[in-house]
C-alpha cells in the first residue's frame, strides 16, 4: 500500500469541502480550519528532520499541495507558500533555524521580492521598514518574512561586506501590521493580504539570500532551487482545482438538462469529448510535472547539483501545467451554462481559483520565453532558474 500520509485525511478533506463558503467569505482560513490542517502536519512538509520536521520528498510536498487545492483552492494555496518557505529551514544558521520551525505548531510566509529596505546596523543586525503584498496565509503564520534591499543612511543602495544585497528576512511576529487590502474574484480565502514593518530589527543572520547563501542542512531538498519549487508548488494548486473541476462537471452534468433539451449534459456529445480532453489534459501535465521533479530527486538524492537543463524542465512543467489547467478550468465553466453563475458553484469557483492563481510571476505567460530562449541555445540569464 502506497504512504498516503502527507494527504489530507477523509475527514479533513470533507471538512475543507463544507466549509469552503465560510473561507471565502472570511477571506481567510478560519481558525478552526488551520487547526484541523496543522495538526495533521500539512504545513510542514518540507520542514527539515533536524528540526522535527517531515522532510518528506519534493513529489509528496506537491502531491500534497495538489489534494489540499482539490478540497478549496484557498487551503491548497496556504499549504503552498508555507512548504516553500519552510525550505529556508536547509539555509538559515541552525539557531534561528530552529527558533523559527523548531515548534511543531510552526507556519511560515511571506513575499520574496524586494519591497522594503533594510539598513545594516553597527555589530550586525539590520533596521527594516517596508510595505509588501501577497501575503498569502500571513494572518495564521508564526513568522513573516519578507524580501528587502540594502540601503545607507542616505537610501542609496548599498551592500555590506560580505556582499548581501537583497536578504529574506525574518520578523518577530509583533512587528508585522496586516492590512486589510485582500478584496479579490479568486483565491479569496488564502487572505493574502498588504503587510508591513516599520523599523524592525532584525538579529544578525536571521535572513536568506537566495541563489547566495549556501545550504547549512545539506539534503536533496536543499539541492532543488526554491523558484522552480516555488513554480511547481502554484502548478500543483493548478492541477489540485482542475481535478476538482472535473469531479463536479461529472456530477452536475448526470442530472442537468440544458434548457429545451431532452438529454442531459452527460448525454450530449460535445460534453464528452471535452471532458475527455479536460481529463487527458490534467493528467498529461501532471505526469510531466512528476517526471521532471523525479528526475530532479534522483539527482539530487545522489548529492549532485541540478543541471541547467533540470532546471529548465522544471519551469516548464510549471508554467505549462498552470496555463493548461488554468485553460481546463474555463472550458468547465463555460460548459456548467447558466448554473455557473451563481456563487454556490464550486465549479465557478475553480474556474476563479484557477485563474488567480495563473497570474503568479513563476509561471506567467513570459516563463515561456525564459524556457524556450534555453530549448534554442540562445543566451539566457539563468537566475530565475
Amino acid at each position: 500500500m502506497s504512504d498516503t500520509s502527507h494527504l489530507p485525511s477523509a475527514e479533513c478533506a470533507a471538512m475543507l469541502r463544507r466549509r469552503a463558503a465560510d473561507i471565502e467569505a472570511a477571506r481567510r482560513l478560519p481558525v478552526d480550519v488551520v487547526e484541523a490542517m496543522r495538526d495533521e502536519g500539512l504545513f510542514r512538509s518540507w520542514v527539515p528532520s533536524a528540526y522535527g520536521g517531515p522532510e518528506r520528498s519534493a513529489v509528496q510536498g506537491l502531491e500534497s499541495i495538489a489534494a489540499v487545492a482539490a478540497d478549496d483552492g484557498a487551503a491548497g494555496w496556504c499549504v503552498m507558500i508555507a512548504l516553500t518557505t519552510s525550505m529556508t529551514g536547509y539555509l538559515l544558521p541552525a539557531t534561528h533555524a530552529e527558533a523559527i520551525y523548531g515548534d511543531p505548531d510552526a507556519i511560515t510566509g511571506g513575499f520574496a521580492a524586494p519591497a522594503g529596505t533594510a539598513v545594516a546596523l553597527p555589530g550586525g543586525g539590520l533596521r527594516v521598514s517596508g510595505r509588501w503584498a501577497w501575503g498569502s496565509g500571513t494572518s495564521h503564520c508564526t513568522t513573516i518574512a519578507g524580501g528587502v534591499r540594502l540601503v545607507d543612511a542616505d537610501g542609496r543602495p548599498a551592500s555590506r561586506e560580505d556582499g548581501l544585497t537583497f536578504p529574506f528576512v525574518f520578523f518577530d511576529r509583533d512587528d508585522v501590521t496586516l492590512l486589510d487590502t485582500w478584496h479579490v474574484m479568486g483565491l479569496s480565502g488564502s487572505g493574502s493580504t498588504d503587510y508591513t514593518v516599520a523599523d524592525a530589527i532584525v538579529p544578525e543572520g536571521r535572513w536568506v539570500e537566495f541563489g547566495r547563501t549556501e545550504p547549512v542542512v545539506e539534503r536533496p531538498l536543499s539541492r532543488f532551487p526554491m523558484f522552480g519549487l516555488l513554480a511547481l508548488g502554484v502548478a500543483s494548486v493548478s492541477v489540485g482545482l482542475a481535478r476538482r473541476g472535473l469531479e463536479e462537471l461529472v456530477e452536475l452534468a448526470g442530472g442537468k438538462r440544458p434548457q429545451g433539451s431532452r438529454r442531459t449534459l452527460a448525454e450530449r456529445q460535445t460534453t464528452q469529448v471535452d471532458v475527455a480532453r479536460a481529463e487527458a489534459v490534467v493528467r498529461s501535465a501532471w505526469a510531466f510535472v512528476v517526471d521532471t521533479v523525479g528526475d530532479a530527486w534522483t539527482t539530487t538524492e545522489r548529492g549532485d547539483p541540478l543541471t541547467v537543463e533540470q532546471r529548465r524542465l522544471l519551469r516548464l512543467a510549471a508554467t505549462d501545467a498552470t496555463a493548461r489547467c488554468s485553460e481546463v478550468t474555463r472550458r468547465l465553466h463555460l460548459l456548467a451554462g447558466g448554473v455557473d453563475a451563481y456563487l454556490s458553484s464550486p465549479i465557478q469557483r475553480v474556474f476563479r481559483d484557477a485563474h488567480v492563481a495563473s497570474q503568479h510571476a513563476m509561471v506567467a505567460e513570459r516563463t515561456y520565453e525564459l524556457a524556450g530562449r534555453l530549448a534554442l541555445g540562445l543566451d539566457t540569464e539563468t537566475g530565475q532558474l
